[in-house]
């Protein structure tokens, strides 16, 4: 009997040993917050599901519009973030004097033209309402590419805004809105240039687009990336995430995700 006790003892003493290796192992894990779009939830998902495996527990904090991410990334909110294209990176950096910087690179979103009304640009006359992203970059990015389209003629000036509009080949009204807005605005303007990401969560069909920008060599600004701050730039966990999406299967995702519209940015050659 008091060999069986014994028996016991040491059985159970053996199994508090494997339970707290197992906790220790759990404790282990790093825990990485990321800020996301809400529309780039199915591209983050399986990436999540993949980084698990490496013990990165990789938390997605979502947001619906470009004011609020790096702001969370700076206060340390959030560890890295994905949502934002070199130039917007580079002018927050500017305007809040803080030290984001890219460790990967993820996606380029040609900048679109959506109408519920045209068919093509061209259609556009007089009196119609043009929308358009009012946070610096996105402006000045919008109205270059209205620009392009032959509607209006702008001020040579790296970052222009309407005040830098100098003619207007057609007596349209551009109208700059937050971002998040530019496609509810479909419903009364006649045409909206709409990021990538908003489109996205608006469901805006391809069918839609009436224009959009061409991607060459001076595209190199408009590359989405992965941003931490500065002193975290050497990050191997982070690293990590990026290594991991910068993937095969994540490339396909993301064209399966945005039926086309949006480019993997890691092997392209500009």
């Amino acid at each position: 009997m008091k060999k069986l006790r014994g028996f016991i003892l040491v059985a159970v003493a053996i199994f508090s040993i494997f339970v707290l290796v197992g906790c220790g192992n759990n404790s282990s894990e790093k825990t990485v917050k990321i800020g996301i779009m809400t529309s780039d939830d199915p591209i983050w998902k399986p990436i999540k599901q993949k980084l698990k495996k490496q013990g990165i527990n990789l938390k997605l904090v979502e947001f619906n519009d470009f004011n609020q991410p790096n702001q969370s990334l700076a206060q340390g909110e959030l560890d890295i973030n994905s949502f934002q294209h070199i130039y917007f990176m580079n002018n927050w950096n500017k305007a809040h004097n803080t030290n984001l910087v890219s460790i990967g690179t993820t996606f380029i979103a040609p900048l679109r033209v959506y109408s519920t009304k045209l068919k093509s640009i061209d259609e556009l006359k007089s009196g119609d309402k043009v929308t358009l992203p009012n946070d610096a970059t996105n402006e000045g990015r919008a109205l270059e590419l209205l620009e392009s389209a032959g509607l209006i003629e702008l001020k040579k000036t790296a970052l222009p805004t309407v005040k830098d509009i100098t003619k207007y080949n057609k007596k349209i009204t551009i109208t700059p809105l937050d971002a998040a807005q530019t496609a509810h605005s479909l419903d009364d303007a006649s045409a909206a240039v709409v990021n990538n990401t908003i489109a996205a969560s608006a469901n805006l069909p391809e069918d839609e687009v009436i224009y959009k920008e061409k991607v060459t060599k001076k595209s190199k600004p408009w590359i989405n990336v992965i941003a931490t701050d500065k002193k975290n730039k050497d990050n191997p966990t982070y690293k990590k995430v990026v290594k991991a999406y910068q993937s095969e299967a994540n490339a396909k995702n993301i064209k399966k995700q945005y039926k086309g519209t949006t480019i993997p940015a890691w092997n392209l050659k500009l």
